[in-house]
């Protein structure tokens, strides 16, 4: 496509709305609160803030002016700096189709919850009645009804992955829906996709101040909110810490996609993408610290929930083995009557000790849960226990859908741009092309609905993006920093802001980011080694809970092809290129 005919954004304001977008997703609200319960609470914000602006801005910030530079896909720039490097745009584009496959499987699972959620009693609520109506079914019984809900409801989970069975006709559904809605955001390219984000960028946020306001309301709010803010700073010794917060910054403003570079090849050429960068770095993780807070005010009402009615049943055991008067012991009073009649009648109360239950609130905060388990259980739980419980369901898994499907919208742009700027495939219509990539996602991500696609969903979103792009954005930055050469890339950022890059942007770019990056890298490889067979968490009905499991062969060969795949693409599309070049007549 010839670069004066590219399609342009409307406004500055429409660019950075879908960066916004695109960059804000699900990980700021499950990811992000999940890693501040791990690494000590408020004290986790140090390493975070320290590689936001060690790594995360001056990477983004890269992208961007390599897009607007080149004004081409990731495939066409990265070939445009040096044809050897046109594998670096292919592995991202490998990599985008791999999350774009699993990642709307979650949009699917929030249509099936938003449906679900217009009933007089939310069906996550409580068991449901087994088939002689004598009791709940069993299953739900030993989990909890938010657990069945999700597992055998919405999943219908097998009990392994190599346990297959038929699609899940409620899923294929949903998951139609999801890809429906995907190509009408993206139907004529930049056009629709610029009127899209001016929605999706910014009705998250009016869900999420709601949620905010109805949490901090909520009873026992405030004991999550302290959880957050009390900071252990005796987690800043510790490495993991810092790896998990360069981590976090890496992949929640999703670099290495070639998802931003796709975005700012639609920019005017003299569009300020520095001070956008910074703008988007800065939305992003403000996201993250505000989606956090309203999840640990969730986390606390759900905690002492649970930790008050651990109190009530410790009172009630108490009262019927010591046949006391129904007011004599309150749920303040438990632990002072336990100590008072454990002192009293030794020997009687020596009788209930297995039945005693430790109920304690800061083990409950403790409870760290991440992922699906977080946005799906954790949430639901505690939507379930509110008034005016569906409303909030509603509102919940409408913000989630609003959050998945802006970050499709870079997923798929991701893909699309640089296969348009090929001429075979820009002589198509964008409706055409947009179509078939979207049908083609669409029957390859069908196989997440069967039984055992959750597991397949659980081994793409752990090993088929990480590895890939860490290496991709390694190379990036040394290839920008020491092959194209910083003294020319300030020359072409010079060319389009009127100005050169100032000392921070090229110490981070060619020494600190570098730096940072090749000890993820190899931090990745070393835990890969060192985590021997790789596992993966599989539902037993018959205890109600996931048990450790380890994947069968098949399922480890095709860890190694998902690890290899787009990695690949580099040293291979070099190694053909060098070959043509060498088979090339000399004229």
């Amino acid at each position: 496509m010839e670069k004066d005919a590219r399609p342009k954004w409307d406004s500055p304001v429409q660019f950075v709305l879908a960066c916004v977008s695109y960059a804000v997703g699900l990980g700021n609200v499950w990811r992000f609160p999940y890693l501040c319960q791990m690494h000590g609470g408020g004290g986790f914000l140090i390493p975070y803030l320290l590689m936001l602006f060690l790594e995360g801005v001056p990477l983004f910030y890269l992208e961007l002016a390599i897009g607007q530079k080149m004004r081409l896909g990731s495939i066409g720039a990265w070939t445009a700096i040096s044809p050897y490097l046109g594998g670096m745009g292919l592995a991202s584009v490998v990599t985008s189709l791999y999350l774009c496959l699993y990642y709307n499987i979650i949009n699917a699972w929030s249509f099936w919850y938003l449906f679900h959620s217009f009933q007089s009693v939310l069906p996550w609520a409580e068991c449901p009645i087994n088939a002689n109506r004598t009791g709940p079914i069993k299953e739900c019984e030993q989990a909890t009804p938010t657990q069945y809900f999700f597992y055998r409801e919405t999943l219908d989970i097998s009990s392994s992955i190599e346990e297959n069975g038929g699609i899940h006709t409620g899923q294929a559904l949903c998951l139609i829906l999801a890809w429906i809605i995907t190509y009408l955001f993206i139907v004529r390219g930049v056009k629709s996709t610029g009127k899209v984000v001016y929605f999706t960028a910014t009705f998250p946020y009016v869900v999420l101040f709601v949620y905010l306001i109805r949490g901090i309301t909520l009873h026992g709010a405030i004991n999550g909110v302290k959880y957050m803010f009390t900071p252990k700073m005796e987690q800043l010794a510790n490495p993991t810490t810092w790896i998990n917060a360069a981590t976090q910054i890496f992949f929640s403003l999703g670099l290495g996609f070639g998802s931003l570079i796709a975005f700012s090849s639609y920019n005017q050429y003299n569009n300020n993408f520095e001070r956008q960068a910074i703008v988007v770095s800065l939305i992003n993780s403000g996201t993250s610290i505000f989606a956090s807070i309203v999840t640990f005010a969730i986390y606390g009402f759900k905690a002492t929930v649970n930790y008050e009615n651990c109190l009530e049943r410790t009172r009630l055991l108490l009262l019927n083995a010591f046949n006391l008067a129904e007011d004599s012991i309150t749920v303040d009073t438990v632990y002072d009557w336990i100590e008072k009649l454990n002192a009293t009648y030794p020997e009687q109360f020596a009788e209930l000790n297995t039945r005693l239950e430790n109920c304690d609130l800061e083990s409950e905060l403790d409870t760290a849960v991440e992922g699906t388990g977080l946005a799906f259980i954790v949430y639901s739980e505690a939507i379930k226990n509110m008034p005016l419980s569906q409303l909030w369901s509603v509102l919940y898994f409408i913000m989630l859908l609003l959050l998945g499907m802006g970050s499709m919208l870079g997923n798929v742009t991701a893909i699309i741009t640089p296969l348009r700027d090929f001429k075979v495939i820009s002589r198509m219509s964008s409706e055409l092309f947009n179509g078939l990539v979207c049908l083609f996602c669409l029957l390859l991500g069908l196989g997440f609905t069967t039984t055992s696609g959750s597991y397949w969903f659980t081994m793409f979103n752990d090993y088929g993006a990480t590895f890939s792009l860490l290496f991709i954005v390694l190379i990036e930055v040394i290839t920008v920093s020491y092959i194209y050469g910083i003294k020319r890339f300030e020359k072409d950022i010079e060319d389009m802001l009127g100005h050169r890059p100032n000392w921070y942007w090229k110490i981070m770019w060619t020494f600190t980011s570098p730096l940072l990056l090749i000890a993820l890298f190899i931090f990745y490889i070393i835990n890969y080694i060192k985590g021997g067979t790789p596992t993966y968490q599989a539902w037993n009905k018959e205890l109600g809970k996931s048990v450790v499991t380890e994947y069968p062969v098949f399922g480890q060969v095709f860890i190694g092809l998902l690890l290899a795949s787009s990695v690949s693409c580099v040293p291979l599309t070099a190694l053909c290129f060098h070959c043509n070049r060498k088979s090339s007549p000399v004229i």
